[in-house]
């Protein structure tokens, strides 16, 4: 399946700043209209599954800025129903389409670039106090599956995994990862053994990465997990956190992404700054 692309650049492609800590999930309050756009100019443009504005969403940065818990908690909920009412609007019986819930790393919220570093000096506990609420809430949303994604620390992956199964929810696990690596510097093949016994989840992979990481590490995921595998990488720039910008050049090429299918990849799509029209290119090149 065409999974989509960046919503961020997606977003600032509109006009948007997203300079505020909550980034993506500034506009679930302010312009929720413009988030269902970019939905529907995904969808249009080849993805069959819709990605959530929740990465960067929870309650406690949404009552930082001054919401109550009931409003915060609503529009964590917003970030699936938003998919959903556009998936519903254009899916068709020969053209089913899928909601997935994003479900990001602890490092996101903080707006820091922890994500590409993990070892947060969080106990596995606080880990889980702080993910739980939040997957209870996109959960009680309704999404076809939940997106856990660009997990840098497989100690992570061990927190949440479980969860998942607690939930009973499909969902993907993809690292992300420097070369064959997870961003916290652990060997993939014993980040994946996390989540290779685990029923919830239905796929394993890599996203966030550079393209030419994307296949050594599908190739683990398989050996290691035998699921289907994710592969949805940036376009191979780096984040400054300094400035929150992507700089060095771009090498997301779609020629690649057959390559990633025969590994064993079955939701194929693109992270960071990889735009519609590349999701429309990469769905011609997968669907030929």
């Amino acid at each position: 399946m065409i999974l989509d692309g960046g919503l961020s650049n997606a977003l600032a492609a509109r006009g948007h700043d997203l300079s505020d800590e909550l980034w993506t999930a500034s506009l679930l309050k302010d312009e929720p209209g413009e988030i269902a756009e970019v939905h529907r100019a995904y969808y249009e443009a080849g993805a069959e599954v819709a990605t959530t504005s929740s990465y960067q969403a929870s309650v406690a940065g949404f009552e930082r800025g001054g919401l109550t818990r009931a409003e915060a908690e609503s529009l964590v909920r917003r970030s699936v129903t938003l998919a959903r009412d556009v998936r519903d609007e254009l899916a068709t019986a020969e053209r089913p389409l899928l909601v997935a819930a994003s479900v990001g790393p602890y490092g996101a919220v903080l707006a820091d670039g922890s994500e590409y570093r993990g070892r947060y000096g969080l106990t596995a506990a606080r880990l889980r106090d702080f993910h739980l609420p939040r997957l209870e809430l996109l959960v009680e949303a309704g999404p076809d599956l939940l997106a856990v994604e660009t997990v840098p620390d497989l100690d992570e992956a061990a927190v949440l995994v479980p969860l998942l199964e607690e939930l009973g929810v499909p969902a993907w696990v993809s690292y992300s990862c420097e070369g064959l690596r997870t961003r916290a510097g652990q060997p993939l093949e014993e980040a994946f053994a996390v989540v290779a016994g685990s029923v919830s989840v239905v796929a394993a992979g890599v996203n966030c990465c550079r393209p030419a990481d994307v296949l050594p590490a599908l190739e683990v995921a398989r050996a290691v997990t035998g699921k289907p595998g994710v592969a949805y990488p940036n376009t191979g720039q780096g984040w400054d956190t300094g400035t929150h910008t992507w700089r060095g050049s771009a090498s997301f090429d779609t020629s690649l992404a057959p390559a990633w299918v025969a590994a064993g990849a079955t939701y194929v799509g693109g992270c960071c700054q990889v735009s519609p029209a590349d999701i429309a290119e990469l769905a011609a090149v997968l669907h030929r």
